[in-house]
Parts: structure tokens; sequence; C-alpha cells
């Protein structure tokens, strides 16, 4: 059974990848850094979800084993595409006081300028070197308030023309079809396959 190693430490973000990854590549085994003793801060220095996502996944490929990471963030359109890679350190604080600052920034912005994309890029990095990417975008709407108890991040505010309702509002199973994070990940492991097949 092949091993990968997620370079995260969000709980949340892992069970949901590790959810979705254990569903496309079933035989194989999920890890995640605490799993394999890796206690350190990862700096994410890139200017994009592309370098960033490198940045990470190469942590545990220096350790020998397959690295994998994501990073990913809300582009908002009014905001020209920001918080973008800085989104989850966007105020400061937490998923609360970063929906705060947004909603702050968005205040005067009408329904129809509050256009805004989820965007994922997934990165395998192996030992050698070798890397595997893809990247996938949910696109949407940012609310005035938040709606439903479920998900994370910016999930209560962001209205997925998906499946109209936010991200808060869908079942796991039904966010994980359309999301930015499932779409990325359904296209990395038909990349990811083709190299360890």
């Amino acid at each position: 059974m092949m091993k990968f190693v997620l370079a995260s430490n969000n709980k949340k973000k892992i069970s949901e990848l590790c959810a979705i990854l254990s569903s496309l590549l079933p035989d194989c085994e999920v890890l995640s850094l605490g799993d394999i003793g890796y206690t350190g801060d990862i700096e994410e220095t890139g200017d994009t979800f592309e370098e960033n996502s490198k940045i990470k996944a190469s942590v545990p490929a220096s350790l020998g084993y397959i690295g994998i990471a994501d990073d990913s963030g809300l582009c908002v359109d009014a905001l020209d595409g920001a918080p973008g890679v800085h989104s989850a350190r966007y105020s400061g604080g937490g998923d609360a006081e970063n929906i705060k600052k947004l909603l702050s920034e968005l205040e005067d912005v009408p329904d129809e300028k509050r256009g805004a994309k989820f965007v994922c890029v997934m990165t395998a990095v192996f030992p050698d070197g070798k890397t595997v990417s893809a990247r996938g975008e949910a696109h949407g709407v940012i609310l005035h308030e938040k709606r439903g108890d479920d998900g994370f991040g910016y999930d209560p505010v962001f209205y997925s023309t998906d499946l109209n309702k936010t991200f808060a509002e869908a079942e796991p199973d039904e966010k994980n079809k359309v999301s930015h994070r499932g779409r990325a990940l359904a296209l990395f492991c038909e990349k990811l396959k083709g190299e360890i097949c």
C-alpha cells in the first residue's frame, strides 16, 4: 500500500482531504505530519497557490515520503483577487475574524459585483523531486451575512452557484463534488495514477 503524507496541521482540512483521497485512491494510506512526527511550521513564502502547495509538499518529500499539499483560498472580484494566498491569515485572527473583515470590506459592494471563486492547487512531491500538480476552482458570490453551520473558513458566506446554497449549508459529500478542493483532487488523482501505476 502506497503511503502519502498530507503537509497540513489543519484538522478539518485533513479530514476533508482524507475523505476525498481515500475514495479516489482506495489503495493508499494517507498520513498527517503528526503521524510521521513532524511538528515544525512550514512557512508559506510563495506568491501563488502553486508555489505554496509545492513548498508544503516538499517537506514530507525531503523526509523520504510522497508529500501532498494543497494551497487554497478565496479570490473576490471586487477586491482584485484578495484575500487570495493570504486567505487564512487575512485578518490576523481565525475564521470568524476573517469573515468579519471580508464582509466589512464588501459592505458597500452591490450584489451583482460580489462574485468570487475558491481556488485550490494540489501538489505531490516525490522523494526524487518529481512533482504532480492540479488546480480546481468553485465559483459563487459573497453573501452579506453567514448562512449554515458546517464547513470551515469562508464557507458560511460563500454562496455556491453550483449548489444554490452556501458551502456551510451543504452536506460534506455534496460540497466535495463541486468544491475547489474536490475538483482539484479529482484531476490530481487522475494525474497521480498515471505516475504510480
